[in-house]
C-alpha cells in the first residue's frame, strides 16, 4: 500500500520503541476491515495501530501502561492545526511564570539554561491542564523534541547530543559530553516548536480514536469507546520475555510528564519478566480481557518474537498465552528479523547481536 507523506508524518512525531512499521497495521486494516469497525491495540506504545485506524476512518483504542506511550499516541489523535499548536506554545511562554528547574549537573550540560527554564514553564502549564486538542498535540511534539541529535542545519531538538530514542543514563551523558567538549547551545524553543507544528500537523485529518493510561491486564481497560460497537480487530505487540528497561529507557520524558527528575530504575505497571511462565500469564489476561469485548468474528494480530539474552522461545510464550483465552490461532507468518526494519529487539540492543526471528500471529475468537 502506497502512504501519503503529508499523511503519515503524524506517526514520526516522537521517535519510540517500536515492533513495525506504519505500513503493517495499515495494510491489514486497508485490506480487511469494513467501515464502522472498531480497533483495539492494549500495547499501543507510540500509537502506531491507532494512528493506522485514524488514517482510514475506522475508530480505536490504545492502551498502554507508559505515560510516555499514552501520550504519545494521544497527540496522534487529534484534530488540530499547526498555527493553533503553535500559538498556544507562544500563549504559555508568555503567560505563564518561572517554574522550578531541576538541578545537577546533567541538567547544566543536557539544555542550555533559557531552553531549560522554557521547557520547565511549558511542563508546568500542560501538568495543569492538557485536555484541549491544541495541548494534547503540542505536548506529544515537546517530547519528540525533547533529545535527540545535534543538527548541522536548523536544530530540532532541546538537548545537548542525545539519542532520539531513549534517553541517556545522566553519568555516562556527562562523561560523553566533557569528552567530546559538548555545551548545550541557546535555542529558540518557539522557532523549533513551529517547524515541527509545520512538519507534523499539516494534515486534515478528523478526530479518531483514543489513548488510554491504563494496565490491559485490567479488564474495565479495553471498555470499548463506544458503547454496542465492540472492536471487530486487535492489533498490536507486546514486549518480549525480558524487554524490561521501558521505564529508565524513557525517564526523560517521564519527568516531562511529570516524574522525578532522577532515573526510576523500577518496574512499574509492566508485565512480570520473572520467568517465561508469568511473563505468559501477564499477556494471557490481556488476551482475555480483549476478547471480553470483541464482536464474535473479531480478529487478533500479534507481532511477536525474542531477544537474543533470553534461551526461551518466543512462539512457545505466545501460544501458551492464548491457551483458554478465548483465541484460537489460525495463522504464523514468519515477519523477518529486528536488523530489517525497525523493532523492538533492535531498539533495545545496544550492540550488534544475531537477530532472532519474528512472527506475526493471527487468532480469531474460537
Amino acid at each position: 500500500m502506497k502512504l501519503d507523506p503529508v499523511a503519515t508524518a503524524l506517526n514520526a512525531l516522537c521517535p519510540y520503541f517500536t515492533m513495525f512499521p506504519l505500513s503493517f497495521p495499515l495494510s491489514v486494516l486497508a485490506r480487511r476491515a469494513s467501515s464502522g469497525d472498531e480497533v483495539l491495540d492494549p500495547f499501543c506504545g507510540r500509537g502506531t495501530t491507532n494512528y493506522a485506524a485514524r488514517l482510514l476512518g475506522l475508530g480505536s483504542v490504545g492502551v498502554d501502561a507508559s505515560p510516555v506511550a499514552a501520550a504519545i499516541t494521544a497527540s496522534k489523535l487529534v484534530a488540530v492545526r499547526s498555527k493553533a499548536v503553535t500559538a498556544e506554545a507562544q500563549s504559555i511562554l508568555a503567560s505563564e511564570p518561572a517554574a522550578a528547574l531541576p538541578e545537577g549537573e546533567f541538567w547544566r550540560l543536557a539544555f542550555h539554561p533559557t531552553v531549560l527554564a522554557d521547557l520547565c514553564r511549558l511542563r508546568a502549564a500542560l501538568l495543569h491542564d492538557c485536555s484541549t486538542a491544541q495541548r494534547l498535540a503540542l505536548r506529544g511534539l515537546l517530547l519528540g523534541a525533547l533529545h535527540g541529535p545535534r543538527p548541522r542545519t536548523a536544530p530540532s531538538y532541546f538537548s545537548n547530543q542525545c539519542p532520539r530514542t531513549y534517553a541517556p543514563k545522566p553519568a555516562y551523558s556527562v562523561r560523553y559530553w566533557r569528552r567530546h567538549k559538548l555545551r548545550p547551545r541557546p535555542l529558540e524553543v518557539l522557532e523549533i516548536v513551529k517547524r515541527r507544528a509545520q512538519r507534523y500537523f499539516s494534515g486534515r485529518l478528523a478526530a479518531a480514536g483514543q489513548a488510554r493510561l491504563a494496565d490491559s491486564r485490567e479488564v474495565t481497560a479495553l471498555r470499548p469507546r463506544v458503547a454496542k460497537r465492540p472492536f471487530r480487530w486487535v492489533v498490536t505487540s507486546p514486549p518480549y520475555y525480558g524487554m524490561r528497561t521501558y521505564v529508565p529507557d524513557q525517564w526523560l520524558r517521564l519527568w516531562f510528564l511529570g516524574g522525578p527528575s532522577v532515573v526510576d530504575y523500577s518496574y512499574g505497571a509492566q508485565i512480570n519478566h520473572g520467568s517465561p511462565e508469568s511473563f505468559s500469564e501477564g499477556l494471557h489476561k490481556v488476551w482475555r480481557n480483549a476478547a471480553t469485548f470483541c464482536a464474535e468474528d473479531a480478529h487478533l494480530i500479534i507481532r511477536f518474537g525474542g531477544i537474543p539474552d533470553r534461551a526461551a522461545e518466543p512462539l512457545d510464550i505466545l501460544k501458551s498465552s492464548l491457551q483458554e483465552s478465548g483465541w484460537r490461532i489460525e495463522t504464523l507468518h514468519p515477519a523477518g528479523t529486528a536488523h530489517e526494519g525497525r523493532r523492538q529487539a533492535e531498539t533495545f540492543l545496544r550492540r550488534s547481536t544475531k537477530a532472532r526471528g519474528e512472527y506475526d500471529v493471527w487468532a480469531r475468537l474460537a
